[in-house]
């Protein structure tokens, strides 16, 4: 696999998103998005980063950007997290991580001396030409929303 650096093209995707919808690289063609990917749904790092994007929304869509999370869970974990934080944008489920491998968040983690495989906190900022503006590799949740907000402004 190619290492993905900003100025490089965003891998394709397509999956099954919270609220019935699907999302895929091909329908945002010519939007700015911002993919990112986490590692669990309704665990207190990975709520708290969705409720700060869901707070962003307001400002991030007056710019134009579409908001994507990701995860490896099954879809019923997904609905119930977007249902109880009243998440808008799609969280989308990538249960067999193909697209969290093609972007280079599938990595080796470790907890308690244990080493497994499990999803990078990591955000995409993607431009309207379908390349990539921005990275943040081990995003921490708090700041997330304001750096995308930041980043986004620039576009």
């Amino acid at each position: 696999m190619t290492e993905l650096a900003e100025g490089k093209k965003a891998p394709a995707f397509k999956m099954k998103a919270s609220g019935g919808r699907e999302v895929s690289s091909a329908a945002l063609k010519g939007k700015p998005y911002l993919l990112y990917f986490y590692p669990k749904a309704d665990t207190p790092g990975c709520t708290k980063q969705a409720c700060g994007v869901q707070e962003a929304l307001p400002q991030l869509g007056r710019l134009g950007l579409e908001v994507i999370g990701v995860s490896p869970d099954p879809m019923p974990p997904i609905e119930k997290f977007a249902k109880k934080y009243n998440l808008a944008f799609p969280l989308a489920s990538d249960e067999d991580h193909k697209v969290a491998e093609a972007y280079g968040v599938w990595v080796e983690k470790s907890m308690y001396g244990k080493t497994y495989m499990g999803m990078e906190r990591t955000s995409f900022l993607v431009g309207a030409d379908g390349k990539i503006v921005k990275m943040w590799r081990k995003v921490k949740p708090e700041a997330h929303a304001a750096q995308v907000l930041e980043a986004a402004a620039a576009l």
